[in-house]
């Protein structure tokens, strides 16, 4: 059965058609083209695939393209400013939190709600905010070096 999914993804007014049984996940990176929101485990526990919905992080792939009628929806590609980046996108790369890159759109997703939360995070925050992402290649280190880095320039 496929159905018109009507949301809103990265402030604009998005409309297109999806099987009953596609993911969010496969939505927006099949249907609509935007490959920045990476697939990884397809079980929600890597955080790869976080997107912000409605204003919360959340693991695209274990969510229904049907759940984003009527949502609001910022990717990974929706936080740069034409060619400027958002500050945790140039906070990762300017901290070389970036390594093989995969896992990193998910974590720099949920580094944005984190600091659109709060502008001067703890330690206990940061590690909330990101306990739902994996990364295999960094140590962490970099990751949080790049949160204090963005908390000071937004």
């Amino acid at each position: 059965m496929s159905l018109t999914i009507n949301t809103t993804i990265n402030g604009k007014s998005v409309s297109a058609s999806a099987e009953a049984s596609t993911s969010l996940l496969e939505f927006l990176r099949d249907t609509l083209e935007m490959k920045g929101t990476k697939l990884c485990c397809n079980t929600g526990e890597c955080g790869a695939c976080t997107i912000i919905y409605n204003g919360k992080p959340i693991n695209s792939c274990v969510t229904m393209a049907a759940d984003a009628i009527g949502a609001e929806i910022t990717t990974i590609e929706g936080l740069a400013d034409g060619d400027k980046l958002h500050p945790v996108q140039q906070a990762f790369i300017d901290t070389g939190a970036v390594q093989c890159g995969y896992c990193t759109p998910g974590f720099i997703i949920s580094v944005k709600v984190l600091l659109d939360r709060t502008k001067k995070p703890t330690a206990e925050d940061i590690e909330e905010a990101v306990s739902g992402n994996i990364c295999r290649c960094t140590g962490y280190n970099k990751i949080v070096d790049a949160i204090h880095l963005a908390a000071e320039k937004l």
